[in-house]
């Protein structure tokens, strides 16, 4: 687990370092922890503190000397609540698929962390190298956004950001979410869709999830292929034609085809000329701009997938402390 995270949190410094000054490395490392440790801790948090409509069945999940308390539904005993929960975060956060728990039995809050943290582009930390060109993207928009609201120049890394650049950015932050939101809706629309929440060979039970959670299952499995994860909310009947055409999509244009503009990005601003800081210039290196790339990410995120969210995982908390679940 630590190498997962290890290798692409160690190419901000290398970034740094690339450019010229590793306190922009720095910046982005200190950007993506200060996003991780609070979607962690909400995971972890939100597992410790159980289901509720478990406890008047008489089930234990007090924690004590002899028992990890909390939602232990799909979690190995030796591992516990903190290191499932920890590794569920750190999966997400980074282009990794691997797991120790299963995501799909957490608590709503609980799998809503994961979630959201493969939505946000696995911008933090992510993989080696994705993470990081992710980030740099919201970087850019951060630093033209502002320039727009103070009239101060764009410029980052002491080169100009101008409509090309914006708009290949663009293209990188606005992509992986209308594939991913875009195949939802239709995967939710359509018998093709709606056909693997349940199963065919017992047409008279509910074998797979329906109502929110049902719903979490759709929107957490093309967020997974969208994004460059592997990790799921394993109870989708998701091997079908029509999941493995609309994934294989979601995976063709959200993952790999970033990488034009992208490219396109880096190729536009080596061939500009290094222009000197000036007073009208943001500083991108300090505290301030680390909390303004953040409110970036986070406004950017909550706006694309908030109400497909509220549909999901966040209905079904608000269900489940009313005592109904699906």
């Amino acid at each position: 687990m630590l190498a997962i995270l290890l290798i692409p949190a160690a190419l901000c410094y290398t970034f740094g370092k690339m450019v010229g000054d590793t306190r922009q490395g720095w910046a982005v490392l200190a950007a993506m922890t200060l996003m991780f440790i609070p979607l962690m801790l909400t995971t972890v948090i939100a597992e410790q503190n159980g289901n509720p409509l478990l406890t008047p069945l008489g089930v234990d999940q007090v924690a004590s000397e002899l028992h990890a308390g909390g939602n232990m539904e799909g979690k190995e005993a030796r591992f516990g609540i903190a290191n499932s929960a920890l590794w569920a975060s750190a999966t997400t956060a980074a282009s990794n698929g691997s797991v120790n728990s299963m995501h799909d039995s957490y608590t709503p809050l609980g799998g809503l962390a994961p979630m959201w943290l493969i939505q946000l582009g696995e911008v933090i930390y992510g993989g080696v190298g994705s993470g990081l060109y992710g980030l740099l993207a919201f970087a850019i928009i951060a630093v033209f956004v502002a320039g727009l609201m103070v009239g101060r120049t764009p410029e980052y890394l002491g080169k100009k950001i101008e409509a090309y650049e914006m708009k290949m950015a663009a293209i990188v932050i606005l992509v992986p979410p209308a594939a991913v939101l875009l195949a939802t809706a239709l995967a939710v629309s359509i018998p093709a869709g709606k056909g693997a929440l349940y199963s065919a060979d017992f047409p008279h039970m509910t074998i797979y999830n329906t109502g929110p959670h049902g719903f979490s299952e759709v929107l957490y499995a093309f967020s997974s292929q969208g994004n460059n994860n592997g990790s799921a909310f394993a109870g989708l009947g998701a091997n079908n034609l029509f999941y493995n055409l609309t994934g294989g999509l979601a995976m063709l244009f959200a993952r790999y085809w970033l990488a034009i503009p992208t490219l396109a990005i880096a190729g536009s601003l080596a061939r500009k000329k290094k222009v000197p800081p000036s007073a009208g210039t943001l500083p991108t290196h300090t505290p301030l701009f680390v909390g303004w790339i953040i409110a970036v990410v986070v406004i950017v995120g909550a706006l694309s997938f908030l109400p497909a969210l509220a549909l999901g995982p966040i209905v079904e908390q608000l269900l489940l402390n009313q005592g109904v679940t699906f």
